[in-house]
């Protein structure tokens, strides 16, 4: 289909770039993440590199979510309520253990089912760093999913000196090898 519109041009089907081209023809689909068969009950992971938390992450988290409890973007609503300075919004905290989680639980595929048992255990403020890790609590066959099993994770997110801030159970169906 070749466009009317001076400004828009065709894109060829065809690279012309040989190494392009090559690289195209050998690229290979790779699956990522684990599967079912990877999660025996027990199986304990520790999650990449961890994240610092800034005063800026906080605000935009805050303001984009539309959060606007004046404790988690006011330095003295905070000291008013007995915090030393602002603390980060927990549902930043909660978003980034989550996401420290991914790669190893549920970036294989399958719908994420569920939050159980969410507790925030101290506050985080600017300027700490967040670590995640997981152990496996359950896992079985989907009865309504073939190929598929429910699998479900205790992790707990700590800061860089190792105090447990938040911890939470999490369900997903993953996809089985099979």
């Amino acid at each position: 289909m070749t466009s009317t519109h001076p400004a828009i041009e065709r894109v060829p089907e065809v690279c012309a770039d040989p190494v392009v081209a090559r690289l195209k023809a050998e690229a290979r689909l790779r699956n990522r993440g684990n599967r079912y068969e990877d999660f025996e009950p027990g199986r304990r992971f520790d999650h990449h590199w961890g994240r610092t938390v800034t005063a800026s992450d906080n605000t935009m988290f805050s303001v984009l979510t539309l959060h606007y409890n004046p404790q988690y973007t006011n330095e003295a609503v905070a000291q008013a309520n007995g915090h030393a300075g602002v603390p980060v919004n927990p549902l930043l905290v909660f978003n980034t253990v989550f996401g420290l989680s991914v790669e190893d639980l549920s970036e294989g595929g399958g719908p994420f089912l569920g939050v159980d048992e969410l507790a925030y255990l101290r506050p985080v403020y600017p300027g700490e760093t967040l670590y995640a890790s997981s152990v496996v609590v359950s896992r079985r066959p989907a009865s309504n999913r073939p190929g598929y099993g429910i699998v479900t994770w205790h992790t707990h997110g700590t800061n860089q000196q190792g105090d447990v801030v938040i911890e939470f159970k999490r369900t997903n169906l993953v996809r089985m090898r099979g």
